[in-house]
């Protein structure tokens, strides 16, 4: 039997400690919007088309689907090449430290800050895998 395709990723998540400081983060500085939210976590559009879980820390560790995570996380965000000026730009408005501007062999670049949390985030242009 082969496999069926899987289409991407519909939601990613990331556990904090401080939901609303870390919404906030989301919201000012990389523009996501909070299309959801519960005592367990909030949920917020990542242009239009994904969903970031931003989850207190044990709180959804008593559900029937339970999920936590304790450390440093990491989570790539997908920009145009031609925004990458403008992006870098923006996080150093929002004082926001870029802790490394990766350009990758295959054309693709990245750049690399951390949340309030202390979470790895990246902004990848194309050309970062061989799949995008």
């Amino acid at each position: 039997m082969s496999t069926p395709t899987i289409a991407g990723i519909v939601e990613a998540a990331l556990y904090v400690d401080d939901v609303p400081r870390a919404v906030r983060f989301y919201e000012t500085v990389l523009g996501f919007e909070t299309i959801e939210l519960d005592e367990r976590l909030t949920a917020m559009s990542v242009g239009g088309r994904q969903v970031l879980l931003v989850c207190k820390r044990g709180a959804s560790t008593h559900i029937d689907v339970a999920h936590d995570a304790h450390g440093r996380q990491h989570v790539a965000f997908s920009v145009a090449e031609s925004d990458m000026e403008a992006w870098a730009a923006k996080l150093r408005e929002n004082g926001v430290t870029i802790e490394r501007d990766r350009r990758w062999e295959r054309g693709g670049r990245s750049l690399y800050f951390r949340d309030p949390e202390g979470h790895i985030l990246e902004l990848a242009s194309p050309g970062v895998w061989t799949v995008y």
